[in-house]
């Protein structure tokens, strides 16, 4: 039944965008180092613009502290410069060896900052997550006018659409209320 695979194809859809939300909360720089935070970078290396996890390991030792360890030694100064002109407000220190980022304390603005950004990206998974419904009860209207399902079918996938909507925008409100929290912590 094609209405069947509609709704699994909108939950597909919904999931994906939730999970986008996820992924770019964790690029948001809270007190506490995360090697989450460095997933945006992109270094220039042999000419090609690569992702900084692809070059080299990221870990956090300590809970303000994220140390980057090149895999090609020669790489050292395109990571740094590439950290540098990132939007993270880093300051890399090097030894040769390892690279050094103190995660410094966020100030009481700096915070709040944060925290209407973090809402903005919540707000833009909820629209797309509406979208998918929008599309979904979209297609069903052309299938009911085009008489391939019933009225009744029709109201009962548009029910179904609007539950996976609303579990969808409460687990995107949840995520946002976790990282608010985390923003927030001194």
């Amino acid at each position: 039944m094609p209405v069947d695979d509609l709704l699994v194809n909108a939950a597909n859809r919904m999931d994906k965008s939730v999970e986008t939300i996820h992924s770019e909360f964790n690029t948001v720089r809270t007190g506490r180092a995360s090697t989450g935070l460095l997933d945006r970078i992109q270094v220039e290396y042999y000419g090609q613009r690569t992702p900084l996890q692809q070059l080299a390991t990221i870990s956090t030792p300590e809970p303000r502290l994220l140390t980057v360890q090149p895999f090609d030694p020669s790489s050292f100064k395109a990571v740094e410069k590439a950290i540098m002109e990132s939007d993270l407000g880093l300051t890399p220190s090097n030894d040769g060896r390892v690279i050094r980022l103190p995660i410094p304390q966020l100030t009481e603005e700096r915070r709040k900052e944060l925290v209407k950004l973090v809402r903005h990206m919540a707000e833009e998974g909820r629209v797309a997550v509406r979208n998918v419904r929008r599309d979904l009860n979209h297609h069903l209207k052309e299938l009911s006018s085009s008489s391939e399902i019933g009225d009744d079918d029709e109201r009962r996938a548009e029910e179904k659409a609007q539950r996976l909507t609303d579990e969808h925008i409460k687990i995107i409100d949840e995520l946002l209320k976790v990282k608010e929290a985390e923003i927030m912590e001194v």
